[in-house]
């Protein structure tokens, strides 16, 4: 009888402690690394070879909003396709737990403009034949998953649940009485196994408020009050235990810092910053937030930054472009059919107020006259791809908007348009030069027809080790895997070390490709989605069996429901 059910032999060991790397073998059993040494060929039931590849912990990816994808993804791609072997759902605030049955359509609707997930996807997947917390977590365990799921429980439905979803949006403040059922749904939600609660808070009118619900009005949660996140606290503060994810937008960038700050106090559990961001024109932003992690750092609060550390710019058409709605005009212009869309993107009446209430520039892009025109459909206008909004606009005599809009609008709103990234150049490495922000804020099953940022830790890998060479391969791993999983509560994952849960990446470090942007009509209820694969990935292992091997998905399913930040 054979030892070990799997053996990784011959691999050179990256851990994710940033301790040195070393050559050896990898012994599993039952699921478990059971021996990190020299181990014998025949003593594996299954060999891997992985001589010339590096053996490192799977990714762990902290943002990902794939709670609608499970129901239809085992291996949630792409996070799936890049190496990633457990992820946290309930990000930002958003999902779908508790939720009463008659809400269940309108749950929906909350995701499909602030998240752009397709609600006919949702609608063919999601049975809805839960209410409460722990009953969404039963749920999850019956699904098949390729990968780990640890969850947060988001405020969005919470607030809902206890306020009523339109009385939650009003703004005003829970009673007493309403703030004590948010509480015991917060408990009864961790008592069951969830790991502490998350909400993204853009304040209407002030600097990022650039998604939206489906009918263009603030989210429940960008309404919700600093008493109500407090409250949320208390309740992990009570408990000694649990973890926080906020995303907080003002003009008062000192009273945002303040607030997380008395968050970490009065919990005194970490809590994520969502998230931190280089950009190219403003870099005075980032330095300003790494300064502020950094004296949270020295006073010990824990406070951590998640970093945005991929350029996976947007592709995007107006029949379903929804991130210019910082801007009342361009969101009331992008709301409705794309019949809708269409009169009103064409109506020069329109364009006056469309060019004075400009999308703020730097969140999506840097300068709007930068985006590129990728894909046309008529070949009167095929000679414009490839090419800015300013040259464009100087080619037809026009501004940038008309330019943008009036080729949208001939084309039903078909034209295919890029928006460069905010984060493009060197500067990057000022993000990555401070050691305690983890990688990450993959929106992986989010914006799925516009953003690719799921390649994350496959290009960190290339670009950062192999190609600029800022980072060693100890760093990276440390920084995708072993903080990822203290920050955001996996007890026992995120490292390869005798006895933990075997989440392993095999993978070639000088094969390592980003393919190509692809369409792929892959999703439920007829609706599709552009992905990124990888090559380079030889094995996958998620709790001791292989579900990427070579090239493919291999079909098994042993992905569990992290309760209490652990596997059953």
């Amino acid at each position: 009888m054979a030892e070990f059910d799997l053996v990784v032999k011959n691999g050179m060991v990256v851990d994710g402690t940033r301790a040195p790397r070393f050559r050896s073998d990898i012994g599993i059993k039952n699921g478990r690394i059971a021996k990190i040494g020299r181990i014998a060929s025949h003593e594996g039931a299954k060999v891997v070879d992985a001589d010339g590849q590096i053996v490192a912990p799977g990714f762990i990816d902290l943002h990902t909003h794939y709670d609608a994808q499970i129901f239809w993804d085992p291996y949630l791609t792409i996070s799936g396709y890049h190496g990633v072997t457990s992820v946290v759902i309930g990000n930002c605030g958003f999902g779908f737990a508790p939720v009463r049955p008659k809400d269940a359509e309108r749950s929906m609707l909350t995701m499909v403009r602030t998240e752009a997930i397709p609600l006919r996807a949702m609608q063919a997947a999601m049975p809805f034949d839960w209410e409460t917390y722990p009953q969404f977590m039963d749920k999850l365990d019956r699904l098949p998953k390729g990968v780990n799921l640890l969850p947060y429980v988001p405020m969005n439905p919470v607030l809902g649940y206890v306020m009523g979803i339109e009385e939650s949006k009003t703004g005003r403040m829970p009673t007493d009485d309403e703030h004590a059922a948010m509480r015991r749904i917060l408990h009864e939600a961790m008592d069951a196994g969830a790991c502490g609660w998350s909400a993204q808070r853009l304040i209407p009118g002030g600097p990022s408020a650039v998604q939206r619900d489906f009918d263009g009005s603030p989210m429940n949660t960008d309404v919700m009050h600093d008493e109500t996140c407090l409250e949320m606290a208390r309740v992990l503060g009570e408990r000694g235990e649990g973890f926080q994810e906020l995303t907080l937008a003002s003009w008062d960038p000192r009273k945002d810092a303040e607030h997380f700050e008395q968050i970490a106090e009065v919990s005194g559990r970490p809590i994520m910053y969502e998230a931190l961001v280089t950009n190219d024109r403003f870099p005075h932003r980032h330095r300003n937030t790494m300064r502020w992690l950094e004296r949270c750092r020295q006073k010990g609060l824990p406070v951590y930054g998640q970093g945005t550390t991929t350029d996976a710019g947007l592709t995007f058409t107006f029949e379903d472009w929804n991130l210019f709605d910082d801007s009342d005009a361009w969101r009331e212009a992008t709301t409705g059919t794309v019949a809708e869309r269409t009169e009103k993107l064409g109506d020069p009446r329109r364009r006056a107020a469309l060019k004075a209430q400009m999308p703020r520039e730097s969140l999506i892009t840097n300068y709007f006259d930068e985006i590129i025109i990728t894909e046309c459909q008529k070949p009167a206008n095929k000679k414009f791809e490839g090419m800015t909004l300013r040259l464009a606009a100087k080619e037809t005599g026009k501004d940038a908007v008309d330019t943008m809009l009036d080729i949208a609008v001939s084309e039903n709103l078909k034209t295919e348009f890029f928006a460069p990234a905010v984060n493009s150049s060197d500067l990057m490495k000022e993000l990555l030069d401070y050691p305690y922000i983890t990688f990450g804020v993959s929106d992986g099953g989010a914006h799925t027809k516009f953003l690719t940022a799921g390649r994350y830790p496959t290009e960190g890998l290339i670009r950062f080790v192999r190609e600029k060479e800022w980072l060693s391969l100890e760093d990276i791993h440390w920084r995708m895997s072993g903080l990822p999983a203290f920050c955001a509560g996996f007890k026992d994952r995120g490292f390869l070390r005798e006895g933990a849960p075997a989440d392993i990446v095999v993978y070639n470090l000088e094969r390592l490709k980003v393919l190509p942007v692809e369409i792929a009509h892959d999703l439920p209820g007829d609706e599709w989605r552009r992905v990124q694969r990888a090559e380079g990935y030889s094995h996958v292992i998620v709790n001791g069996q292989i579900t990427w091997d070579g090239d493919r998905f291999t079909g098994v399913s042993p992905g569990k429901v992290l309760r209490h930040g652990v596997s059953a």
